[in-house]
């Protein structure tokens, strides 16, 4: 039989998060739920507003949780049947299931070896008639350059759902670079709700009104839709939770920034390929992803240490069973497949001690070494 222990240092520590707001969190929820508005209330309206501050664009639209974001998104900008949108595969399958969900045809590019992020140069290649947007992945916390995909005049859809706060190489922050930005608030991300959550950010007044009748049945008033829609309204418990950490949003990534750093000094002299460290905040580090030999190995070793890591991701997209209609040959994407038998998430959050950190560096380091 097989014992599972909880990992002294996970990968994640929500509750070392939650500690430090739980009663703002107990009292905003005592507050919702004796009033019992529990969606598209006070708190869903205020966090929209302090989202789409954060981003530096006109609107944030909540909805339920990322991969909605992804959807009414491309649903936003009419993409349907018959038209291609050029992103990558080595992201969650999220980016490419949305595409599929509104009848369009993802056309997969590869990416940048040192940074794992959508290879520019593949991307504006690929652009074609039925192109009618360009999906970059935010991997990791970490921007891709969008100057250039956006100087192509073909509509850009940032999948921002790891990239909370950061920066982009025009000068603003990450949802609000291309024509919309879509976010996920899945519960270990920078910025999680304690449930599922998700925003669409855009400077279009069209654009952000067509999401909120998209997200709420395609009604203009109750009882009355106005366009086919869906059931993705925001609810008020995950709305203030947001709020609450949203202003601690840029200081917990600030912290993760500090974490990178004194990993890749710990790491410096060991056989695992170290992320790049960018100067300013175009990383949040929502994720820190080394490359490693004999990764699935190490991870054994790590485990029996009561180290918690990942892998994002293990299969891509295109080598997933429910895209095998899409017909991409094994090899077709070789340095998205090769980070996939290499990449290794290493414990990330802004509570995590230096100590532990020493702890993690010490476990990889008796790795190497007795082999």
């Amino acid at each position: 039989m097989t014992v599972t222990t909880t990992p002294q240092i996970p990968l994640v520590d929500l509750r070392a998060q939650y500690e430090t707001i739980r009663e703002e969190v107990a009292s905003a929820w005592d507050e919702i739920l004796g009033s019992m508005h529990l969606f598209l209330g006070p708190n869903c309206e205020a966090f929209d507003t302090e989202f789409a501050a954060l981003c530096g664009t006109s609107h944030a639209v909540g909805v339920g949780n990322g991969t909605d974001a992804l959807i009414l998104a491309l649903r936003a900008l009419h993409i349907g049947a018959g038209d291609e949108v050029v992103t990558v595969s080595f992201t969650f399958f999220a980016t490419v299931e949305a595409i599929r969900a509104v009848g369009a045809t993802p056309v997969f590019v590869d990416v940048d070896d040192d940074t794992a992020l959508m290879n520019v140069d593949q991307a504006l290649s690929r652009i074609g008639p039925r192109t009618k947007a360009i999906l970059p992945v935010h991997l990791f916390g970490r921007t891709v350059p969008l100057a250039r995909l956006r100087a192509s005049g073909v509509p850009v859809l940032e999948d921002a759902c790891q990239a909370h706060g950061a920066t982009l190489d025009v000068g603003a922050r990450a949802g609000s670079g291309g024509t919309v930005g879509a976010f996920s608030f899945y519960f270990s991300k920078n910025l999680g709700a304690y449930g599922e959550g998700g925003s669409v950010t855009t400077n279009d007044d069209a654009i952000a009104e067509e999401l909120r009748l998209l997200r709420n049945h395609g009604q203009r008033t109750r009882y009355e839709s106005v366009l086919m829609g869906y059931n993705s309204r925001p609810d008020e418990l995950q709305a203030a939770v947001l709020r609450i950490k949203l202003r601690r949003l840029l200081l917990w990534n600030a912290r993760r920034r500090e974490i990178a750093r004194r990993y890749d000094e710990l790491l410096a002299d060991l056989p695992v390929q170290r992320p790049p460290l960018p100067r300013g905040e175009e990383h949040v580090f929502h994720l820190y992803v080394v490359r490693a030999p004999r990764r699935d190995a190490l991870r054994e070793h790590l485990a029996a240490r009561g180290i918690g890591t990942g892998v994002h991701y293990p299969i891509p997209c295109h080598r997933q069973s429910a895209a095998a209609g899409l017909r991409l040959p094994r090899g077709g994407l070789p340095i998205t497949e090769r980070l996939s038998n290499e990449v290794l998430s290493l414990p990330m959050y802004p509570e995590i001690a230096d100590a532990q950190l020493e702890t993690v560096s010490d476990a990889i380091r008796s790795f190497y070494a007795s082999r």
